[in-house]
Order: structure tokens, then sequence, then C-alpha cells
């Protein structure tokens, strides 16, 4: 194996294959009195449930990747920045809106101080393009920069994305689906998981969707962030919905905070209505909906359903057929094998609108709907899914007010968590809407 494959990385071997000249030869598993510690995923686990044969050890935990056990032992390379970098650097020709080019300034400036930062912007704001300087100032420092998704679908998207954009630089995508092999590149767009393969090398690292499953509150996940950025390096958090444990860090000053609040048309969040349907399972039973859920959807543009589990797809279908005879519609959800095809016929208009399950919380845009949750209070259903479920309306500059409305049997924590947390961010784009306002 080329030596550049070992940059930055833990990469497994024999624990007896003899050393190259230039590696650095790293320990697989920490041995305890009673438990052992993997190195890569930092996941403590008994000796009885790692146990191998003649007293060796294994992780459980991150297997996937590849066994990680005492019978192997890492190769390193310290990250030594052997690139060469091409002009142009930044080929996008887009423009920035006054707002986003402040918060682009912000992550630039952020990413030269290797600063710990996170950009709270609201959902349709632009996140990945206001990114766009910080990365390409940071190529020309001859840094390595990561950005890792913990959805493939993400890396998949931002890949052509980031290829048009900086067309110049080499870009690496890593995924467990994928068929091509690792190599050394500048930039690479990786899925979270794959940052455990990772050992400080990236100089600036750059998390999406940092709210997102499975990313938020996963122990390996986040020690496997900071395994791989550099000792002084730094790391840029992107979301439109905070998890707890980055308001902690914000509260006590650990981490920088840019707000924006306003999407790239310059309008607030649609604001989410909470309305009461009790029984609306009973009913369903029956191929039922509650007469005000089925008043509310006729008299709409085309949405979206969000309802809390596959199971319910089908009953909802057969009480909406009754009562939306004329419409073209479809449900939708993970392991659906038409999820893309139907997806697609949303965006081209050939559905009037389509039942989902949360799987089409993030990461789609369709013009001009509104959106729906039926059973909002639903355990399934965390605060930041709601908020971007809401984040679903009000994209279009050509309808960016949309209706969002929230059916439950009762109110719950993560329903006023969302609610409050739009309002929030609303207050905060008003001032700026106030203070961006020729009248003042």
């Amino acid at each position: 194996m080329d030596l550049d494959n070992y940059y930055g990385r833990r990469v497994l071997v024999p624990r007896h294959e003899l050393i190259q000249s230039g590696i650095q030869e790293l320990p697989t598993i920490r041995i305890d009195t009673a438990n052992i510690r993997c190195y890569r995923c930092n996941y403590v686990t008994e000796k009885s449930l790692g146990a191998l044969p003649r007293g060796e050890f294994y992780c459980p935990h991150c297997i996937n990747l590849g066994r990680v056990s005492t019978l192997n032992k890492f190769y390193h390379v310290p990250e030594p920045n052997q690139f060469t970098v091409t002009e142009p650097v930044l080929t996008w020709k887009g423009k920035l809106s006054s707002l986003q080019q402040q918060a682009s300034e912000k992550i630039s400036q952020g990413m030269a101080d290797h600063v710990q930062q996170l950009l709270w912007a609201v959902t349709g704001a632009g996140k990945t393009e206001m990114m766009f300087a910080g990365i390409a100032a940071a190529i020309k420092r001859g840094e390595r920069i990561g950005i890792a998704s913990p959805r493939v679908d993400v890396c998949l998207e931002l890949f052509p994305r980031l290829k048009a954009a900086f067309a110049n630089c080499d870009i690496a995508l890593l995924h467990g689906r994928q068929e091509l092999p690792y190599h050394y590149a500048q930039l690479t767009i990786c899925t979270t998981h794959q940052l455990l393969r990772f050992y400080h090398a990236f100089d600036n690292l750059i998390i999406d969707e940092v709210d997102a499953f499975p990313y938020a509150a996963n122990a390996s996940l986040l020690y496997a962030t900071k395994q791989a950025i550099k000792k002084n390096g730094g790391c840029l958090y992107l979301t439109a919905t905070p998890g707890d444990t980055l308001l902690r860090e914000i509260k006590s000053k650990r981490l920088i905070v840019n707000y924006l609040p306003l999407r790239y048309h310059g309008h607030l969040l649609p604001e989410i209505k909470v309305r009461l349907a009790f029984g609306w399972r009973r009913r369903l039973e029956r191929q039922q909906l509650p007469p005000q859920v089925i008043q509310q959807l006729q008299k709409t543009h085309r949405f979206l359903l969000f309802v809390p589990h596959i199971a319910d797809l089908a009953l909802v279908k057969a009480a909406l057929q009754h009562s939306f005879t004329t419409f073209h519609f479809a449900t939708v959800h993970a392991s659906d094998p038409q999820r893309l095809e139907k997806v697609q016929k949303m965006r081209d208009g050939d559905y009037d609108f389509l039942v989902t399950t949360s799987i089409l919380e993030r990461g789609v845009t369709f013009p001009e709907i509104d959106v729906y949750v039926l059973g909002a209070d639903d355990p399934v259903f965390s605060s930041s899914a709601l908020v971007q479920i809401a984040g679903r309306a009000g994209r279009a500059q050509s309808r960016p007010t949309g209706r969002v409305v929230f059916w439950i049997n009762c109110n719950c924590r993560q329903i006023n968590q969302a609610v409050s947390q739009v309002k929030y961010l609303n207050q905060k784009g008003q001032r700026l809407i106030d203070e961006l306002s020729p009248m003042q």
C-alpha cells in the first residue's frame, strides 16, 4: 500500500506484519481489569463479550468497519498536507445574498482561526453555499478539509455540488455502500461513520446535519469527530435544529455560534399550528380520518402529510381515497423500492401530495407546498425532526409562506420544543428584518 494511504488514518494490519519505513504503529485495544476499550470507537466492552480464543479480544461495536482486535495493530502516518493547489480554487459562479455573505465571512474567519463553531441556519437558508468561501481559503492554505454527514444520501447529494464548485480540487467520497477504493485527497466527503478511520487528519472538519440520526447523541461518532481533527484543527457544525448537546456547548461558550434566521428569500419560517385530533387512530381503523383533517387537506395547496409509522400509510391512503377521488397521490417510506421515483414525480408535479414517514423530513425540496403531521405527538418524532418537517414548507420564492399543521392527541415536550424553536428563530429573523428595513 502506498504511504499516502496512511496519511491521517488508522489502517488495520495484522499484528505481526513488518512495519514499513516512515509508518507509526498504534495500538488497537486497551485491556483493563474487567473491560476492554477500543481505540477506534472508544467503546467499552466487558471482557467476556469481546473475548477471542487464547486470551485475545475484539471490539463488537465497530465491527462493520473491519474487526478491531488484539490480533491487529494500526498503521498511521501523520498528515503531511502534501497537496498541489490549482487555481482557480473556487469555480462556483453563484452569488450569495447579503445575509448569506455575512455568515460566509464569519465561517471563513472561524476556519482560518481553527475554532469550534456552529452555523445555526434555518432550513432553506443555503448552508452549503455559505461554506464555499471558507473551504476555498483553506484549500489555498494547503489544509486538508473533511465534510461529513450522518446520511449517505446527503453525501451523495453534496459530492456533485462540491465537484462543480471546486472543479480543480481532488475530492474523495467515502461511505459504506461504495465500491471504489480509498484515495488520498485534499477534500474528503464522507459519512460520519467513516470518521472512525481517521486520526488527526483534518485541519478543518465540517459536520453537516449534525442533529440527524445516527450522529446525534452517538458517543462513538462524537469521539470519532474529535479524533479525526488535528490537535489544533477547527470544526464547523451545520444545522437548523441543534440538539441539547450543542445548546449546552453554546451556553457554556465552548462553541462560537453564528445565526442565520432568515431563508434566502428573506421570509420568516412558517409557524407551526397545533390542532387536536382525538382518537384519530380509532377512526383510521374504520378507514376514516377526523373531519377537521379532511377539511383542512381539501382546501390546501399541494402538500406532504407525515404519519408516525409505515403501518399507518396503507390505512391513511385508504381513508384519503374516499375524499380525494380526483387527486393523484402516493405513499412513500425508507424501504420503498419506488421511493426515488415517487419523490421525483412529486417534484415534477405528477402527484398532488405524498403521504410519508419521517424519511422526507430533510434533504428534499418541493416548491409551494404545505406540510401536515398526523400524530405529531408520537414518540417517533423528535423535536428536531418536527422542526425539519415544518421546514419543508415555505421554501420557494414564489410562495414563501406555507401552512404547517400538527394534529395531536395530547400535548408533549417535543411539540412544545419544536414550536418554541421556530418562534425563537423567527424572533431573531424579525429583528434582522427590522434592522435592514429602510424605514429604520
